[in-house]
This record gives structure tokens, C-alpha cells and sequence, in this order.
């Protein structure tokens, strides 16, 4: 019997967002279920909320293969047909191109743990992957190995902060000391750029002087775990569309972007 949307999930600590989409699959807000959960981190208490569920569960340990290279950085092959200057060349998140020993040395051990990844994502079929509090940068070698067809990507992620503004690690931490009234978070699905990709859905709340970063974090923590399973049952009847768009921009110039159109009904 078919269960519906086939969901595989990757989470880096605590794993709330994971337990907020564990609980919508239980109680019907999500038509479908979770096949797999993954971690960059063999201590990530997540990984406890799915096997207490009876999902499988399986760690890419992200800083033993970064300790590996530092050690003997020739001991680390690479995947077989990654052209890594061609990887970094179409990854948005590094612009600089000076410091090269470091770039070569995240790339490496990213495209190297990420090919351990697709090793275990492979033992399962899904049909949406969703980063639930993972914290590791995607390549595009990974992104492009489970976004096969570009109009449907596949790669959900949650930000705690109303995109495009903070992207990055703090979302809640820089709303909070940049003095803004309004805080919230996002859900996008998942491009080269560091938190960059369409945006599917975005929830709001009202700050006030007196609130702490504490309050904020908790205030939007609560948001999310509402919204990502919303979208996820959107992507679960099909009613997310990309469409490219163009405007105008001063002096002749114009910008396109990809963006989300949430139909009224597949």
C-alpha cells in the first residue's frame, strides 16, 4: 500500500524541526512518512527521536573526514568524475578566491563526505529531502545528484529568519541584534547559495523592546515547527510550482530569479 510522500531527512543536533514532521506524518498533516534520517554528527539527539520511531538511521561523521585530511590530505579520493574546480567555480557561497588551501581543503572533505552520503541515501527511495536543522553546506555535486530535473527540486530547508534578509548560521541571533520589529522564519527549497533558493512559505511575528533572544528564539522555534510541515504537504500534493521571473532594473539592466507559486490544488 502506497503511504504517500517517501521522506528522507538530514539533521546536524537536536532535531525539533525532525520531531515536528514525525508527529504531522503520525497524525495525517503529512500524507506520507519518514524513510531515513542522517547526520554529520554520531551525537546528534535526533537520531534518538527516529529510531524510537523504528526509522532507519545512519551518520556521515563530517569531522573524522576532516580530521583525516589534515592528517594526510592524499589519503581522501575523491568522488569518480568530480571536476572540483568545476564544483567551486558554480558555488555561490565563496565569491573570495584567495585564501585556495582552504577552499581546496572544504571542498574536498565536503565532496568526499557527501559522496559517503549519496552512499547511504541510495539504500532508500525518496522523493523529498528535507534539511532539519543539518549544518553543513551543500556542494553542488550533492545538490545536483537528488535535483535531477531543475523545475522540480527536492531539497527542502527551513531558516530561522524572514529571507532574504540573515542568511546563514544565526537567523534569530542577527534579527535580534539588528534591532528589527518584525522576526519569522522561511522555508526554500535548496540552490548553490548559502540560503538563496525560492522561497516556498515565510511566518511572522511581532518583536517588542522588551523582548529577549531567548523569547525570539522560542517565538519563532514554534513557527517552524507549523510551517515546514505545511510545505511539506504542499510538495506532497503537488502544489509547488517554479517559474522563472524577470524585472526590470535601473540603467537597462534586468534580474531573474526562481521562484514558488503554491497552487490551489494539484
Amino acid at each position: 500500500m502506497d503511504s504517500g510522500l517517501r521522506i528522507g531527512a538530514l539533521i546536524s543536533g537536536s532535531g525539533t524541526n525532525l520531531k515536528a514532521i514525525i508527529d504531522a506524518c503520525a497524525d495525517g498533516r503529512i500524507t506520507g512518512e519518514l524513510v531515513f534520517v542522517g547526520s554529520d554528527n554520531p551525537k546528534a539527539a535526533g537520531l534518538e527521536w527516529a529510531k524510537s520511531c523504528q526509522i532507519p538511521t545512519f551518520v556521515v561523521d563530517y569531522s573524522d573526514i576532516i580530521r583525516r585530511y589534515r592528517e594526510n590530505a592524499a589519503s581522501l579520493a575523491l568522488p569518480p568524475n568530480c571536476d572540483i574546480e568545476a564544483i567551486i567555480s558554480r558555488q555561490r557561497i565563496f565569491p573570495s578566491r584567495s585564501a585556495r588551501e582552504k577552499l581546496m581543503a572544504f571542498f574536498t572533505t565536503r565532496l568526499v563526505a557527501e559522496a559517503h552520503l549519496l552512499s547511504r541515501m541510495s539504500a532508500y527511495r525518496f522523493d523529498l529531502l528535507v534539511l532539519a536543522g543539518f549544518m553543513r553546506n551543500l556542494t553542488p555535486y550533492f545538490i545536483d545528484s537528488i535535483n535531477t530535473d531543475p523545475m522540480r527540486p527536492r531539497i527542502m530547508n527551513i531558516h530561522p529568519a524572514l529571507l532574504p534578509a540573515f542568511p546563514g548560521v544565526d537567523g534569530y541571533g542577527d534579527t535580534f541584534r539588528y534591532g528589527c520589529k518584525v522576526g519569522g522564519c522561511t522555508v526554500h527549497f535548496v540552490d548553490y547559495g548559502e540560503d538563496s533558493g525560492p522561497i516556498i512559505a515565510q511566518k511572522a511575528f511581532e518583536i517588542s523592546p522588551d523582548d529577549t533572544l531567548a523569547m525570539i528564539r522560542n517565538r519563532g522555534l514554534e513557527l517552524e515547527w507549523k510551517l515546514y510541515p505545511e510545505c511539506i504537504q504542499m510538495f506532497a500534493l503537488n502544489r509547488l510550482r517554479i517559474e522563472k521571473e524577470t524585472h526590470p532594473l535601473p540603467g537597462g539592466d534586468s534580474y531573474s530569479k526562481m521562484i514558488v507559486r503554491t497552487l490551489s490544488s494539484a
